[in-house]
């Protein structure tokens, strides 16, 4: 069950992603998330938490009223944010990176196959097309990879500055699944929450103000920083609001699918090619 349970939720990622094919994601996230209830990952309170997203699917679209469909959008917000943070209890993510030092000087990293997160990326991606913002490939691909670059000098640059991270190429045994979990179970949902729905969102609202646009970066980056807060304190909310900067302004030309290129390197070149996450205290690099 636990494979079956993996194998449909990864899936169900890039099936979700193509709006004409709901009917196959939707197939997929039922075979997966059913697994995970028989294999005990889910009980009852995650149910409820499914349930009420279900509602607040034929709550947010026409033709139900102005009024049900904002207050469908809070309860969507704060829904959202408590499954980003694992606040939604009834979700027992399996545990398949136990405190491991992928180098010896490095803090011990642990990884989680999360069912709660992936929830909002899957409702947004069902529902509102306009979340994937901009859809050429070209403009795509050139804004992705521009928001790795600036995110990767300014960010790695300044941790290596700092000694937060220093210099350690490596292919652990880990690596494979870290970043096939890392591009649809982490960059997908973070970008489609906080760039795809919040950035986008509200540039919509903000349509035809002057400073719309800019107004929406800042925001969506800021409120992706304090999403940090609790896993690493005020350095890596700021090191995250300035990623967040950056994903934004690759959202922003290229869409959803430029920000998470933009995310998903940005991550892949830290694990990959330097300490992570950090250095420990006081440790020096061999």
């Amino acid at each position: 069950m636990f494979v079956l349970s993996w194998a449909a939720i990864f899936l169900a990622v890039p099936a979700t992603w193509t709006i004409e094919r709901r009917a196959i994601a939707v197939t997929l996230l039922v075979i997966g998330y059913g697994a995970a209830l028989a294999d005990g990952m889910l009980n009852a309170v995650a149910l409820v938490a499914i349930a009420v997203l279900l509602v607040l699917a034929y709550a947010v679209l026409p033709p139900r009223p102005p009024s049900v469909r904002r207050a469908a959008h809070a309860v969507f917000i704060v829904l959202g944010v408590a499954l980003i943070l694992h606040g939604v209890p009834g979700f027992h993510n399996p545990r398949v990176i136990q405190a491991e030092r992928f180098t010896p000087d490095a803090l011990p990293f642990t990884m989680y196959l999360n069912l709660d997160k992936p929830l909002v990326a899957f409702w947004l991606l069902l529902i509102f097309r306009w979340v994937r913002g901009p859809q050429n490939a070209t403009m795509s691909l050139i804004a992705g990879v521009g928001g790795w670059l600036l995110t990767a000098v300014v960010c790695l640059g300044t941790a290596l500055a700092l000694r937060v991270v220093v210099w350690e190429p490596k292919w652990p045994a880990h690596a494979g699944l870290f970043l096939l979990n890392n591009l649809l179970l982490v960059s997908v949902v973070e970008e489609a929450f906080f760039r795809g729905y919040l950035q986008g969102g509200i540039t919509r609202l903000l349509d035809g103000h002057r400073f719309g646009k800019t107004i929406a970066v800042v925001v969506a980056a800021a409120l992706f920083g304090l999403m940090h807060l609790p896993g690493g304190g005020w350095l890596l909310v700021v090191f995250a609001a300035v990623a967040g900067l950056g994903y934004g302004l690759a959202y922003r030309f290229g869409g959803l699918a430029a920000s998470v290129l933009a995310h998903f390197a940005l991550n892949a070149t830290h694990f990959l090619l330097f300490t992570y996450p950090m250095l420990q205290p006081g440790a020096h690099a061999v």
